[in-house]
């Protein structure tokens, strides 16, 4: 018999990894008729509402919500939803509660996991000891080189201390890398398992390309948060290297918002910034790319990297982070550097026969990732958490 899961995710509604994820546990659960509770933070007053096996709670986030990113935020006071959550959750009676990371939602459902006595399982789907470096960078720019280092390094290993210590709360982890499964495995003394993510390979797919034929240009795409901790501050370096190789024809598809956004538009003025794009407008950007440039050190998986591989278009990523694990050196994109991005680039643009075997050898490597498999080995994992 399968448990039943009341899931708490960080995110749902958003433009992002955790959100992107969650809505595809919910459409798994929903597919295959399992008891799946989502308590989740919306824009609308609290509303419940019930699927078939599938039931979903949404709390409103109050005006002491603390703004985290143009989308995200923390409310101070979620705690003001405890009963209607705990009338939710002791009907429901879940076998287990799942949260994905130290958020308002997280630090509500660890608490009902540790009232109810039911296992708690967490999942990690951001750095948050790296983000926390690359946002004190505010501060530490005015440091020498030796000092903002090691400043940088104490907020690191101080921010990866303390979420570790939230996360041994749990029975059992999930992490979608297995460099970060070893790291949450030694830092918790937790089994972790992975958690990878997958693609809707009709969603995302070369059929979607609409570009004209006379389009000859080079089309750099990139689809994420633009942000510090993305690394996007690469992309007019890219730009200027390899203008200064002596390659104009190309262009950038900037897909996405951020606090970074109008610096980029100040120093990419060739380039296309449609905002972020959803449904069948992001499937033809991405089918409309030639190339995806993901210079990110922070992802944790790189949801965006996978669908770009699906939509036919090879990669470049950095060797940090859950991409790499995506992006198969030489055959799907390549693994650079922040320094070997424009030789990459270089190299596609003068090798035809490169670029077409990249293209057909990504599409074949993405068909191969499934939703249904991913979410199969969570509930195997969730299954030996309750038989022990």
């Amino acid at each position: 018999m399968r448990p039943r899961v009341a899931y708490f995710p960080d995110s749902f509604h958003e433009v992002n990894g955790v959100a992107h994820t969650s809505r595809n546990f919910q459409a798994f659960a929903t597919r295959h008729q399992l008891p799946f509770l989502c308590v989740r933070a919306g824009s609308r007053i609290p509303a419940y509402e019930k699927n078939g096996s599938v039931e979903t709670l949404e709390l409103k986030r109050s005006f002491a919500s603390v703004p985290m990113e143009r989308d995200l935020a923390f409310d101070t006071l979620f705690l003001r939803h405890l009963k209607m959550v705990r009338l939710r959750l002791q009907e429901f009676k879940p076998d287990i509660i799942h949260i994905t990371g130290p958020s308002e939602q997280g630090i509500l459902g660890a608490i009902f996991a540790w009232r109810m006595g039911i296992p708690l399982a967490a999942s990690w789907h951001t750095n948050v000891h790296e983000y926390a470096a690359r946002r004190a960078e505010w501060l530490t720019r005015f440091f020498s080189p030796r000092a903002k280092q090691a400043t940088e390094q104490t907020v690191q290993d101080a921010t990866l201390n303390a979420t570790a210590r939230f996360y041994r709360l749990a029975k059992v982890l999930f992490a979608p890398n297995d460099e970060l499964c070893d790291l949450l495995a030694t830092a918790t003394g937790k089994p972790c398992h992975l958690m990878q993510r997958g693609v809707e390979t009709e969603t995302f797919s070369p059929a979607h390309r609409t570009r004209s034929r006379e389009d000859k240009e080079f089309v750099l795409g990139f689809v994420g948060r633009l942000s510090v901790e993305k690394n996007v501050a690469l992309l007019p370096v890219i730009q200027k290297a390899l203008e200064q190789r002596g390659i104009t024809n190309f262009r950038f598809l900037v897909i996405g918002h951020g606090a970074e956004e109008p610096a980029l538009k100040a120093l990419l003025p060739r380039a296309e910034f449609p905002g972020v794009l959803k449904g069948a407008a992001l499937s033809e950007a991405y089918a409309n790319m030639d190339l995806f440039v993901f210079p990110s050190h922070t992802d944790t998986f790189g949801n965006v990297v996978l669908e770009a591989l699906a939509s036919g278009v090879p990669a470049i990523v950095t060797p940090d982070g859950g991409p790499k694990y995506i992006v198969r050196d030489n055959q799907t994109g390549f693994i650079a550097t922040d320094d070997g991005f424009p030789a990459a680039i270089e190299r596609l643009l003068r090798e035809p026969e490169t670029m077409a075997r990249m293209q057909t050898s990504a599409r074949e490597y993405a068909l191969q990732c499934s939703w249904d498999a991913v979410f199969e080995r969570v509930y195997s994992a969730y299954n030996g958490v309750l038989t022990r």
